[in-house]
This record gives C-alpha cells, sequence and structure tokens, in this order.
C-alpha cells in the first residue's frame, strides 16, 4: 500500500507540472504568437500558423461585416521582431519580406513547385525567378481553380535597418467551406531569427468553435440530457431500497454522478469557446479530469467486479495494491492525454505529441481487458461450481455485454485508423466530431446496461457475499447436490445419517468454503 500511495503522489504531482506547463500555451481560439520562431523547410523558413475547418458565411445581405452570420480569419496587430545583429549586417537600400498565405487544403498544390519542372520548392530560386514564373524572394504559388480569390497572401517588409515589420490589419471572408491553412514565411536567410508577436481571429457564422469541434457542443449537451434521465432512474431506485444498497451499487452511483460533470462542464467549455473565442483553461482542466476519474474508477469498478468482490470473496486479499497501482497509473496516463489534446488547443490538427502518448493508454486498456476477462472466468467457474444460479446469470449477462463492447471498440478503433490513415490533410474534417463522440455514446451504453443488471431493488442482497456456502436463494439447488436420495437397505444406506456422518457433511462443506478464502487471500 505504501508503494501504491507513493505513486498516486508521484502521479499528482506530474499532472500538475504538465497543468502548469500549458499556462504558457494558447489559450484561445484566437490564435495567439508570442515570440514563436521560424524553422527551416527546404529553402524556406517557415511557420505554422494554424488550420481550421470554417464554414463558409451565411447568406444574409442586413449582416454587417464581422457579424453573427459571417465567417472570417482577421489579422490583428501581427508583428515581426529581428535581432539587432541581424539589422546591423544589410544595407539602408535592403528590403527583405515576409508574408502570411492562407489556402484551402484542396489548394494544397498551388503552393511551391515550378510549372518548368526542376526539384520542388516553396520559395522562387534565381532561375525561376529568371524564367518569369516568380519573383525571387517570395513564395510560389497560384490561382486556385475552385476560387480565384484565393491562396490569400499578405506581406510584411524590413526595409534598410528596421527591426520590426507589420502584417497589415486585415479581415479575409470566407465564403467557401474548407480546411484552411495560415503559414508565415520568409525566403531570405539574412532575417534568421526573426519573431513573430500578435495574434489572428478565426471565426465561425455560428462563433469562434473550430469547425471539427463545432458539432461537439451539441453532443455534449445531448448526452447531459441522457445522464440526467439515467441518473433520475438510478436515483429513485437508489431512494426506494437504500437499506439493500450495495457498496457496488454505491460505486455506480459515484460513476454517475463523475459523468454527468463531465458531459456538463464539456457543454459549458465548449459554449464558453464558441461564445467569447477564449478557451477557458479551468473549465476544461475539470472536464478533463472529471472524464479521467471517471474512466478510471470505471475500469477498476468492472475490474474488481469481475474478481467476485463483495460476490464470492470477502477481500481482494494480496491484489489490492496491485489493483490500485494499475488504476494510477492508467489515471496519469490518460490525464497527461487528454490535458496535451485538449487543454489550449485550437487548431484543428492533433500534434505529433499524441501519437507518442496514445500507446501506454492503449497497452493499460489492454491490460485491463485481459485482466478483467481472466477473473470474469475464474469467477464464473466459481459460481457454476458452487450452484449460486441467480447470481451466475447476472454474471453472464455482464460478461456478454462486456464482450460485445470490446469488439465494438476493436472494430471502431480499425475505423478510426483507416480514417485518419485515408484524411491525412483532414479534407472530411466536418464528420470527424463522429470519432471521439462515439467512444462517449458507447461508454455510457456499457453504463446503462450495468446499471440494469445492477439496479438497487429488493433483492438487492442476494448478490452480495455471505459466509454461507449455501446461500438462501439457492438453497434448493445446492441441497439437491447433497440431500440422500431414497437408497435400498441391502446397501446399507436405508438407515437414517449417523451424527457421525452429518459431521463429516459439515466439515467437507466448510473446508471447500474456506479453501476458497484461502485461494483469494493467495491471489
Amino acid at each position: 500500500m505504501a508503494r501504491a500511495d507513493l505513486w498516486i503522489n508521484s502521479s499528482i504531482s506530474l499532472v500538475v507540472v504538465v497543468l502548469l506547463f500549458f499556462d504558457f500555451l494558447a489559450d484561445a481560439s484566437v490564435h495567439d504568437y508570442r515570440g514563436e520562431k521560424f524553422a527551416k523547410r527546404g529553402n524556406a523558413f517557415i511557420l505554422h500558423g494554424g488550420s481550421e475547418g470554417l464554414y463558409a458565411s451565411l447568406p444574409n445581405p442586413n449582416t454587417t461585416a464581422g457579424g453573427s452570420g459571417d465567417s472570417f480569419i482577421r489579422f490583428d496587430k501581427i508583428t515581426f521582431r529581428r535581432p539587432e545583429k541581424a539589422a546591423d549586417s544589410v544595407k539602408e537600400t535592403d528590403s527583405y519580406k515576409v508574408q502570411a498565405i492562407i489556402f484551402e487544403v484542396e489548394d494544397r498544390e498551388t503552393i511551391g513547385g515550378s510549372a518548368y519542372g526542376g526539384q520542388r520548392a516553396v520559395c522562387c530560386t534565381p532561375d525561376l525567378a529568371k524564367l518569369g514564373a516568380c519573383t525571387e524572394g517570395t513564395v510560389i504559388h497560384r490561382i486556385s481553380k475552385q476560387n480565384p480569390d484565393w491562396p490569400q497572401v499578405l506581406f510584411a517588409s524590413f526595409n534598410g535597418k528596421d527591426l520590426e515589420a507589420t502584417l497589415p490589419s486585415r479581415t479575409l471572408p470566407i465564403t467557401r467551406s474548407g480546411m484552411y491553412n495560415m503559414y508565415f514565411i520568409y525566403c531570405d536567410p539574412a532575417l534568421d531569427g526573426v519573431e513573430i508577436e500578435g495574434k489572428t481571429i478565426w471565426k465561425n457564422p455560428t462563433g469562434y468553435l473550430p469547425g471539427r469541434m463545432a458539432p461537439l457542443m451539441n453532443f455534449y449537451g445531448f448526452m447531459s440530457f441522457a445522464f440526467v434521465i439515467l441518473a433520475v432512474f438510478w436515483f429513485s431506485q437508489y431512494a426506494r431500497f437504500w437499506r439493500e444498497v450495495l457498496p457496488l451499487q454505491n460505486c455506480i452511483t459515484i460513476v454517475i454522478t463523475l459523468g454527468m460533470f463531465e458531459m456538463a462542464l464539456w457543454y459549458f467549455d465548449y459554449a464558453e469557446f464558441n461564445e467569447t473565442g477564449v478557451r477557458p483553461m479551468g473549465i476544461t482542466f475539470w472536464a478533463v479530469t472529471f472524464g479521467t476519474v471517471k474512466r478510471t474508477v470505471a475500469r477498476v469498478i468492472i475490474l474488481v467486479v469481475s474478481m467476485g468482490f463483495g460476490v464470492v470473496r470477502p477481500t481482494l486479499g494480496g491484489l489490492t495494491s496491485k489493483v490500485i497501482m494499475l488504476g494510477a497509473t492508467f489515471f496519469l496516463a490518460s490525464e497527461i492525454l487528454e490535458l496535451v489534446e485538449n487543454v489550449g488547443a485550437v487548431s484543428d490538427l492533433s500534434g505529433k505529441a499524441r501519437l507518442f502518448l496514445v500507446l501506454p493508454v492503449a497497452i493499460l486498456d489492454a491490460f485491463f481487458i485481459l485482466w478483467i476477462f481472466t477473473s470474469l472466468s475464474k469467477t464464473l467457474d466459481k459460481l457454476q461450481a458452487r450452484r449460486l444460479m441467480a447470481k451466475l446469470d447476472i454474471y453472464r449477462k455482464f460478461t456478454n455485454a462486456l464482450a460485445v463492447a470490446v469488439v465494438v471498440s476493436v472494430g471502431w478503433i480499425g475505423y478510426e485508423l483507416y480514417f485518419k490513415s485515408t484524411d491525412v490533410y483532414n479534407e472530411r474534417w466536418q464528420s470527424a466530431w463522429i470519432i471521439p463522440a462515439f467512444w462517449q455514446v458507447l461508454s455510457f451504453s456499457l453504463l446503462c446496461v450495468i446499471c440494469a443488471l445492477w439496479a438497487p431493488s429488493q433483492n438487492s442482497m442476494r448478490y452480495a457475499y455471505s459466509d454461507d456456502a449455501s446461500e438462501d436463494f439457492d438453497r434448493e439447488d445446492t441441497l439437491s447436490l447433497i440431500k440422500p436420495g431414497p437408497i435400498s437397505p441391502k446397501d446399507g444406506w436405508g438407515s437414517p445419517a449417523s451424527p457421525d456422518d452429518k459431521a463429516t457433511l459439515n466439515i467437507s462443506t466448510a473446508t471447500l468454503h474456506n479453501g476458497d478464502i484461502e485461494e483469494d487471500k493467495r491471489e
């Protein structure tokens, strides 16, 4: 237990460190740039400014520019700064440009490259400039066939020894739905060390939520309502039969409560984000934490129920510390993954860090599944051997529900991998929200099944652990195995059982029961 407590304390400390780290990241749908530097890519120096799915503006002639029905990208005080040393080495007549280029993902082939062959480049080379294909020192781009006004290119110029250059404030209306990408690019190595400050504002017709996130606000509103309905059913049963409530049912109550808080917090998080353009980091953090705690508690409950705790064994024995450690490890891995993916997230693109962080969560989930089904097999065997038919029936239904959930999960994981591998450029952003929504629906469905199986009732105590190996509701089945039938006198069994025979039978039953308890302790 000491090791488990130390592990939990270490996990909490690491989560706090991760949260503090996010205090320095962008905290809004507004893409905020705070001293970011450019990275060299080929013959260009590039900084990714954001990627979002944007819907076209609503056709309403009565709205003013930037109104509630408009969709746009707005540049607000974008300033580039270069080091003094870089400015000292240039002439007063020199001029260097930094470009902001915005394009829809379907027009990605219009950026860079050359119609005259040769190596694909982002910046115009001297050879291409001589051919008249482009202007040296600028980004190569061509007009989109689908939208003649795109891609959009804005310039900021360093003239002579200027230390700062500013992009003109401008609002770009979105007249065509799509996944839009923004990059800041400069081509001349003389600008090495340039940093950017300022922000760009991306807005959809219905608010500031990125296009892929927008449907999730309504989804979490629906899920909040679904949890309320489940809670009304559960708590009504809980209030009616509170004298018969089992520890397991108390744990289910905790999961339902956590689920209600999680769904409500996600809804308010997206609603606030959509209304103001600023993502509320506090609400996001608590939504992530409540969700992670709920998933952890749900997995641990399913595991201990699968082990037969409170049903065929009074304690977990030596397995308690292992279960706690597995739960703490899963919480830590899931919390960090969710924090990285959600807290401070602005774009509709998942970072590469998620691919690395999702692996330990997947491994721990697989370990949970393996341990759960191994334990279920042993528990079913014990119930079958003891002829506890009522418990055996509910455990079989529970096993079937888990098996269906696992099969569906594996199938959905396969679909998710296919979806992401065939949508490299996020062109199907409008339907991408279905992937995270599915996992919420699946976990809620499994919770509903568990609530139906273990709902508080006047017969709840029949599923609890009892010291008596021949429990009351299975007494007839059990006695049918040990009750002597009519045997002919010639076999020597016609007379009533002697006291010694009864004592032998009681000792055998007690030995079998105590043997199960010792087995539980060894496990």
